[in-house]
């Protein structure tokens, strides 16, 4: 629809003029994500910076049936946080850390905290907040919420659903309501895990009750180098295979290896090597070094030339900038870079490995892996230039055939990035057309009129025929 001709002075009327961006200069910034092959522009840009002035701009979009998009720190890598030509709804000033409650283990927080800044407010309690996407010391909370965000230790301690005990949102329609239980499980049917992981189509969180887990009394983080891929997934194998549950099991291949070391964030990987394993076990000290010693062998077994274990928490934090700020590296390596993370059974990391050097050689674009190894969770990066039509379209088809061949390795199309834009394509060579119809009634309840997020997660044309369609959909039903 059309903006409203009101609508930006009363934006300015609620949060004051300075945080209300409409010249097309100002709303650039905004154009993109973490994604960079993406870029639209909002028609307008507002920036709350309280609770209140959050719910009187989304009541106010809602009187004036506005669409809009909310955004935090637009770390995402899927094209999700994308505007076009809608109201950009920026959260990051909401960063009110509301409580920490020590003795129960638990935080409340506004959707702006950065996810790396609750575990340093939690952490003179001996707490930490173990969601650690890559992006952690810039992405935030409300993000990882509609993302459902990973992240490295999430292979033992899980993801983001597993550490959200409750929600305050407003809906689109400017209700407030009241997600899950800080107390306890809630009976009956599961709101809240359906609004984690729904990509900001649902509505706007206003603040999240979080689980915060001990420190661990024992960390202890290994770096194993391989001569070749396949040996390393064979040692990720075996690793699962024993009942050792690492708290994170991360793969870097030779480009990617490379990349790290040629930039500001070299972490002394060694880089003849063809693959290497992070592996960090935690945990009580008692029996610990036992673990290691059997994840040691396991790695030699499987052909590693060396394992060494980080020697002081200095080493350590090292190793982990290194994988980290991996994607950062690829940006010496290209202009552009494009971001996958499907996922395949762990038993198929070998054959999928090899698959996707076999595409990335037969359409002549560097392929960079670096993904959780432990959960099957790949991101295969292919660096390019945007500006080069040639080059643009074989990287898009590596990436089309890379996508369908997980799928058809019995894998899905994203374990952590979201669908957003970037994976809309794929829909329906995984999901059925009424599996997706499903998706649209389940937002409908929270979003009838599509106004949150607009045109994300299902095919647009799958929403159209679902809404064209209810006779059809009562007939079957019946039958």
């Amino acid at each position: 629809m059309p903006l409203n001709p009101t609508l930006v002075p009363k934006l300015a009327a609620l949060v004051g003029e300075k945080r209300v961006l409409v010249r097309p200069g100002e709303l650039r910034t905004y154009e993109s994500d973490g994604l960079p092959g993406y870029h639209v522009t909002p028609s307008v840009a507002v920036f709350p910076g309280t609770r209140d002035e959050t719910i009187a701009v989304v009541r106010l979009l809602a009187e004036t049936k506005t669409a809009f998009v909310a955004r935090g720190a637009g770390t995402g890598l899927s094209g999700g946080a994308l505007a076009d030509d809608v109201v950009l709804l920026g959260l990051h000033r909401l960063k009110r850390i509301i409580s920490i409650d020590a003795d129960n283990a638990r935080a409340v927080v506004e959707p702006g905290v950065v996810n790396a800044s609750l575990t340093a407010a939690a952490t003179p309690f001996g707490l930490h907040y173990a969601p650690d996407p890559s992006s952690q010391t810039a992405c935030t909370i409300g993000g990882n919420v509609a993302e459902n965000a990973g992240g490295p230790h999430c292979l033992k301690y899980g993801v983001t659903l597993n550490h959200v005990l409750a929600l305050t949102v407003i809906l689109p329609n400017g209700e407030i309501v009241q997600l899950g239980n800080a107390e306890g499980e809630d009976a009956g049917i599961d709101v809240l895990g359906a609004f984690i992981g729904s990509e900001g189509c649902f509505g706007v969180v206003l603040d999240a009750t979080v689980r915060l887990e001990r420190n661990p009394q024992s960390i202890r983080t290994l770096l194993a180098d391989f001569h070749s891929i396949d040996g390393a997934a064979h040692a990720v194998s075996a690793i699962i295979a024993s009942g050792i549950v690492a708290a994170a099991l991360e793969m870097m291949d030779a480009a990617t290896i490379q990349a790290v070391e040629a930039s500001i964030y070299a972490a002394g990987y060694p880089t003849d090597a063809a693959a290497i394993l992070l592996i960090e076990l935690d945990g009580a000290a008692a029996g610990l070094d036992v673990d290691v010693e059997r994840v040691a062998g396991f790695c030699r077994d499987a052909g590693a030339r060396a394992v060494r274990i980080a020697t002081d928490p200095a080493d350590r934090a090292r190793l982990w900038q290194g994988r980290k700020k991996a994607f950062g590296a690829m940006g010496r390596v290209s202009s552009h870079l494009v971001v996958q993370d499907a996922v395949v059974p762990r038993t198929k990391l070998p054959a999928m490995l090899a698959e996707i050097q076999r595409i990335g050689a037969h359409y002549r674009v560097h392929v960079c892996n670096v993904f959780h190894a432990g959960d099957g969770n790949l991101h295969p990066n292919i660096g390019y230039n945007a500006n080069d039509p040639d080059e643009s379209a074989r990287v898009h088809s590596a990436m089309t055939e890379i996508m369908q061949a997980c799928i058809d390795a019995g894998g899905t199309i994203t374990g952590e990035h979201g669908v957003g834009l970037d994976k809309l394509p794929y829909m329906e060579a995984l999901f059925t057309p009424g599996t997706l119809g499903a998706m649209v009634a389940l937002r409908d309840v929270f979003d009838p009129d599509h106004r949150s997020n607009p045109g994300k997660v299902v095919p647009v044309h799958s929403c159209r025929e679902w809404h064209a369609a209810p006779a059809a959909r009562a007939g079957a039903a019946r039958a």
